[in-house]
């Protein structure tokens, strides 16, 4: 490629391999590679989700650990390199403390909070170039580069449900439709995300706790902000309050209303895992970036329909779906069930008709 060598266009590949192996979420995916003057690897990393180590970083650290020196080397970066401090500290920093002579990366960072990273570096006399595969870049993280362009949470809907699309019984019975496997991996999710989101009759039919718990059953040491949404109230004993603090109501049926007020709050990543009724509000409304549906081997014939309402009249005018391959695969079978993960097909949910008049 123009101003690229061969030996930094195969490593910017490398980049976006490893970066597909992160999770989704409240950050985005990315690789990293750090090369020596000839071309070879001297290190790689990849962000492994939000309060981890930025891929960078990891890069940076997995080259000390076995005793490399990067000083003068060039990392190439799927995305610009950071210049704030969150979690985690600056990118930027990082990289000048290491003495790394050039960086290359595929994407600019349009988030306010995270740009910049190019001019710092090049202020303090590192070599900058951008635009080396931007394009697979981009797509890798449209949806999270979307949610933060209009300033709300990166937003996962989580759906269990038997072969024929419901997600309980006629007598409304629903657990457990999937077994211990796709069970737990839900619970992953939970983990680290930011805020877990049901509606009000789900709390009132089912009195969920919504904590994230370890495999053995005990109650993880990250628990997410449990958020039920709807107006009618919530008893002062709904197993949902719980004794943390760690618990809200939004008396609201405005996804986009609720969504933007959590970010306010600091949220940045959402699972909406309560109810046919939430879900589809938020899938009409174009605001889910991740669909993980896990379907258990069993037909029900009648009950709740996973999904509902979405204003759809005729196929023309269905929101598309594609595979997601990266971060963990799209379909993947836990014990007997298979979990399905997707995202939104590019412009899919602008058509007017998938959405509230």
């Amino acid at each position: 490629m123009p101003g690229f060598g061969a030996a930094e266009a195969a490593a910017m590949e490398t980049a976006l391999g490893l970066a597909a192996q992160g999770v989704r979420g409240a950050n985005p995916l990315v690789g990293a590679v750090i090369l020596d003057a000839d071309g070879g690897i001297l290190a790689t990393g990849y962000h492994r989700g939000a309060g981890t180590a930025h891929a960078e970083a990891d890069a940076l650290a997995r080259a000390a650990a076995s005793g490399v020196e990067v000083r003068g080397a060039t990392m190439m970066v799927t995305l610009e390199p950071c210049n704030h401090t969150g979690r985690t500290g600056p990118c930027t920093q990082a990289i000048l403390a290491a003495g790394l002579a050039r960086v290359v990366f595929a994407a600019a960072d349009p988030t306010q909070a995270g740009a910049g990273g190019a001019a710092a570096l090049r202020s303090a006399g590192v070599e900058v170039a951008s635009g080396l595969l931007a394009g697979p870049a981009e797509q890798l993280n449209a949806r999270w580069f979307r949610a933060a362009a209009e300033h709300r949470p990166f937003v996962t809907a989580k759906i269990a449900q038997s072969l024929d699309g419901r997600i309980a019984a006629a007598d409304g019975t629903s657990q457990w439709i999937t077994g211990p496997e796709a069970r737990q991996d839900g619970q992953s999710i939970r983990s680290r995300v930011d805020a877990i989101l049901a509606g009000t009759g789900t709390v009132l039919a089912d009195d969920p706790l919504l904590t994230a718990r370890t495999p053995d059953g005990a109650e993880d040491t990250r628990q997410p902000l449990r958020v039920v949404v709807g107006r009618r109230p919530v008893s002062a004993d709904a197993a949902v309050r719980g004794s943390d603090g760690r618990f809200l109501q939004l008396q609201e049926h405005n996804p986009a209303v609720v969504a933007a007020g959590l970010y306010t709050r600091g949220v940045r990543h959402v699972l909406i895992e309560g109810g046919a009724t939430l879900t589809s509000a938020f899938l009409r409304a174009g605001l889910v970036d991740e669909l993980v549906v896990y379907t258990a081997p069993l037909l029900l014939g009648a009950g709740t329909a996973s999904v509902a309402g979405l204003g759809v009249q005729t196929l023309g005018h269905a929101p598309r779906w594609r595979w997601d391959t990266a971060a963990g695969g799209a379909v993947v079978q836990l014990g007997r069930d298979l979990r399905l993960r997707l995202e939104p097909e590019p412009d899919s949910f602008n058509n007017p008709h998938t959405k509230d008049s």
